[in-house]
């Protein structure tokens, strides 16, 4: 089976996405790249029937390689990330909290440190229909210098250089939107300098570590 491995791993985090509270129902899309290939979820499949069997594989015009399902209606959209930036992995979500402030901002503002981790400021994407050409140029646009973006009235996005990364990006974010909106709720939170979010980048360029396997 063409990209097993990645396969495998995207079934992994689709599961761990439904944990998460990052989807509802079958919406959202995850994505491996390897070489020209793509390893992407499959359309309208309930995570919990997803098998290595049942993820698509693509080429990165979004012509499909390897599979029996059609592939996630937003391929518009992963593909142009990978054309666009260095991604390895695209993770499309609908979190409550993202997509609650992609509906009031145009930008999720520095309102902690850990923002740091999506490049800066998350800024929003102007509102196009899902699966569209113009969502896909709209979102890649509001990612410049970003490693992630919310999309108006519709959810996140976030990329990495493995899988792992681009999904903790898409956690990360949906907490940072979450504070932000309780903290709202109590009076106008204080926002961080541009310069400390910059410094917090720098130091969080090496930060996490692996456990060394047994």
């Amino acid at each position: 089976m063409l990209l097993h491995d990645e396969r495998a791993q995207l079934v992994d985090y689709c599961h761990r996405m439904q944990a998460d509270d990052l989807t509802v129902g079958t919406s959202g899309n995850l994505s491996v790249r390897s070489g020209q290939h793509i390893a992407i979820t499959p359309s309208g499949v309930p995570y919990e029937d997803l098998t290595p069997e049942s993820i698509c594989v693509i080429d990165l015009d979004g012509n499909k390689v390897d599979s029996d399902l059609e592939p996630s209606s937003e391929v518009p959209m992963h593909t142009s990330v990978y054309r666009a930036t260095d991604a390895a992995a695209v993770v499309h979500t609908h979190p409550l909290y993202c997509t609650a402030l992609s509906v009031l901002l145009d930008e999720v503002p520095p309102v902690h440190y850990m923002i740091a981790l999506l490049g800066g400021p998350v800024r929003v994407a102007p509102y196009a229909r899902f699966g569209s050409p113009e969502l896909a140029e709209n979102s890649v646009r509001a990612m410049e210098g970003r490693y992630g973006a919310l999309m108006q009235n519709h959810g996140a996005t976030t990329y990495g250089d493995s899988l792992a990364k681009a999904y903790s990006r898409s956690v990360y974010l949906e907490w940072v939107c979450r504070l932000y909106h309780q903290a709202r709720l109590l009076g106008e939170p204080n926002l961080l300098p541009r310069e400390e979010i910059d410094g917090v980048a720098a130091v969080l360029g090496g930060y996490g570590q692996t456990v060394p396997a047994r």
